[in-house]
């Protein structure tokens, strides 16, 4: 109990969201985002979405983006729920993301590789 109490105080510190990162969310209790490469500058995971897998809902921290493998997904943010088309080779950047879920809505596996420089960012 002791333990539990502790571990919410701290991903409150820890996480300015007080949500999973991407890493640690995953869908329906099982993980869709694995770790690749981390050090001490940064961090890279592949997250893999077949139809009908989602994300629940986490934050990122800022990050870069690669698309490996494209589709549409279903994003749920603070600004509503879209289809969002995600074209194989796209690449972004994120300042960070406050909260946001996704589903995969098309007929086709996504891959994204997501990299985030720690640069004090880290958890």
């Amino acid at each position: 109990m002791m333990f539990a109490a502790f571990y919410i105080l701290f991903m409150q510190v820890a996480s300015p969201y007080a949500l999973p990162t991407p890493l640690e969310a995953g869908w329906k209790g099982a993980p869709v985002c694995e770790l690749l490469f981390e050090n001490d500058d940064m961090r890279t995971a592949r997250c893999t979405f077949p139809p009908g897998v989602g994300h629940d809902r986490h934050y990122h921290p800022p990050h870069f983006g690669y698309i490996i493998e494209g589709g549409v997904m279903q994003i749920t943010d603070k600004d509503g729920t879209r289809a969002q088309p995600t074209p194989t080779g796209a690449t972004w950047w994120s300042d960070g993301v406050e909260w946001h879920e996704a589903l995969n809505i098309g007929e086709t596996r996504t891959i994204y590789l997501i990299v985030e420089p720690k640069n004090g960012n880290e958890e």
